[in-house]
């Protein structure tokens, strides 16, 4: 796959609440692959692509507070590099 790649990592009360699952519904819905995975701090390391439009969606909906649980920030970074990733993960 081609495209663009979203590296997010998103803090607040995102673990335990569904947050994962709901990210992964999102991302499939949208057409994109990657992964949403728990981190050691309490926060979330969501990676995805796919086309630009659908990963702005994403982010879009990561920020928009319609999230399970609570988030307080999201730090992401967009790559012109979209391959090496298949189906959409979480760990």
């Amino acid at each position: 796959m081609t495209g663009v790649r979203l590296t997010a990592v998103v803090t607040g009360e995102v673990q335990g609440v569904g947050f994962r699952y709901r990210t992964r519904q999102q991302a499939e819905q949208l057409g994109l692959v990657g992964s949403a995975t728990n981190r050691s701090d309490g926060s979330v390391l969501v990676v995805a692509a796919g086309p630009q439009s659908s990963v702005d969606q994403l982010l879009k909906w990561l920020q928009s507070g319609d999230t399970p649980g609570w988030v307080e920030n999201v730090e992401a970074e967009m790559h012109d590099d979209g391959a090496g990733l298949v189906g959409f993960v979480t760990d």
